[in-house]
């Protein structure tokens, strides 16, 4: 007999409570391996997959793409057992439904999945993750954290199809009283039929809080992908029609004609619907701090709440650490990149002055110094502002620091970076001379202890060896905790850093 039992959305970790479902990996009616990613969400840090501890068939799902689900809410619930498939057709312990006649059983849920630790061939869901109806109620592997599942490769999967039923009605068969399946949007769907070609959430979410329809656009991107670009032209051509006399003169040969007769923020068909983020009214537009907005939000406020920072600054000739760098990638190899090796020159200061490679501890009222660098440096996406982290940058060289900025920049910019990879740093290195700014006093990266900045590199008249000459200039600065340490500590780090860039041969005579 099958048993359902239901997966709720566990703990993402560093302090994240909710998530976004940006796009369901499976239907009512699949049948799913154990540790089968089921759901693709979108925290205020990254977009992850979540696998599903259990083996069976599902047999509903809460949530629509777009909902905001909170920690321990229903995910889906999953008919368990050898008659798994059973429960489609309503059988006692299932869920309500109907299997089309003709279906064949469901698939073994055990199969393939071994018999090592945490195959869940025996043993009931491990207790602590909130994810079952407590030990022993059915197979499944219990590693419902983000990215963590078992080791075994994933047996092939054949699906157990029925009649289309909306999703909110299934999840309110089968959920118990109370549960957060009453809380799914009950929009009606989009009109047509097919799969949408979008793949970016920032633009499902950008076209949803317009009130924007989709499928009434045609993409620009490959294959008729919709880009950001096509959803933004579609608002201004939208924006413009809305106004008297003042047509669309030129409309994107790539997009369908949009909707004039109301403003996209008012639709005719929900006058009383309240007013989404992006909604002028009386002038204004209203957008709301959630996401990574709302998370890089949270924590600068509570940096400027809690630390008493202070900031120095110091000119530097850069023009010796410009010539180094071409002549380290004109004898072959890799490239080097400029950050990699200010990444050097942080890491070497940071060992001359490990006060800044630090956090201040206030239940204890301790300053915790750390052994290992773990640099963060601050990048700009479509999403907002993320910091990725390189672990144990101060046990990499030029090389593999240059590699690794390149790699988490990829995923910062396609959206693929994981919690781990912007959690856990212990300094910052900001490059905002990219947005062509000499100098900055940037906010410290909360709970670290400080945060040098770079400003751009440019040719500025400087005195050299006596004689006024034109160099490469740059600005930096450094603010820091003074709970952690006097301006004497950081201004002696500061002024390290500016010597080995306007000298590199400093840094190799104190490695």
């Amino acid at each position: 007999m099958a048993q359902v039992l239901e997966f709720k959305l566990p703990d993402l970790g560093e302090g994240l409570t909710e998530a976004e479902i940006v796009r369901w990996l499976v239907e009512v009616g699949d049948v799913v391996a154990i540790d089968q990613p089921v759901v693709e969400v979108e925290t205020a840090k990254a977009m992850v997959e979540v696998p599903c501890p259990y083996g069976g068939v599902v047999t509903a799902r809460f949530g629509e793409e777009g909902t905001e689900l909170p920690v321990g809410a229903p995910l889906l619930t999953v008919a368990v057992g050898a008659d798994a498939s059973d429960a489609l057709a309503g059988g006692p312990d299932g869920a309500a439904g109907e299997r089309p006649a003709g279906a064949g059983p469901a698939a073994d849920t055990t199969r393939g999945t071994g018999s090592g630790p945490g195959t869940g061939s025996t043993a009931g869901p491990r207790s602590g993750n909130g994810s079952g109806s407590g030990p022993g109620s059915g197979e499944g592997s219990g590693n419902v954290l983000v990215g963590y599942g078992t080791s075994a490769p994933l047996e092939r999967r054949r699906r157990v199809r029925r009649p289309v039923v909306p999703v909110a009605s299934t999840a309110a068969a089968t959920a118990p009283s109370g549960t957060f399946a009453n809380a799914a949007p009950t929009a009606p769907a989009a009109p047509g039929e097919g799969p949408l070609p979008v793949i970016s959430p920032l633009v499902r979410r950008l076209a949803r809080e317009n009130n924007l329809d989709l499928r009434e656009l045609t993409g620009s991107g490959p294959e008729g992908l919709i880009m950001r670009a096509d959803v933004e032209y579609a608002l201004r051509a939208a924006a413009v029609q809305a106004r008297p006399g003042r047509p669309v003169t030129e409309p994107h040969p790539r997009v369908a004609s949009a909707p004039a007769t109301a403003p996209l923020s008012a639709p005719a068909s929900a006058p009383s619907a309240p007013i989404r983020s992006s909604a002028a009214v009386h002038g204004e537009v209203r957008v709301p701090l959630k996401g990574i907005r709302g998370a890089v939000a949270d924590k600068l406020s509570r940096s400027r709440r809690e630390i008493p920072d202070a900031t120095c600054w110091v000119d530097a000739d850069a023009t010796e650490l410009m010539r180094a760098r071409t002549a380290m990638n004109a004898a072959g190899g890799p490239k080097i990149s400029l950050l990699a090796l200010l990444a050097r020159i942080c890491t070497a200061a940071l060992a001359r002055f490990p006060e800044l490679n630090s956090t201040v501890d206030l239940e204890a009222r301790e300053i915790v110094r750390f052994d290992q660098v773990h640099l963060g440096f601050a990048a700009q996406t479509d999403r907002g502002l993320v910091v990725p982290v390189v672990r144990d940058a101060h046990a990499r060289d030029a090389e593999g620091l240059t590699a690794e900025f390149a790699r988490l920049t990829e995923a910062s910019r396609t959206g693929a970076l994981t919690p781990a990879d912007l959690t856990g740093g212990t300094f910052t290195l900001n490059n905002y001379g990219v947005f062509g700014v000499d100098g900055s006093t940037p906010i410290i990266n909360h709970p670290e202890a400080a945060m040098l900045g770079v400003g751009r590199i440019v040719p500025k008249p400087w005195v050299h060896e006596g004689e006024l000459a034109v160099r490469q200039v740059v600005q930096l600065s450094l603010t820091f905790d003074h709970r952690v340490c006097d301006g004497g500590t950081a201004g002696g780090f500061l002024r390290y850093v500016a010597d080995c860039v306007e000298q590199p041969a400093v840094l190799l005579r104190t490695l």
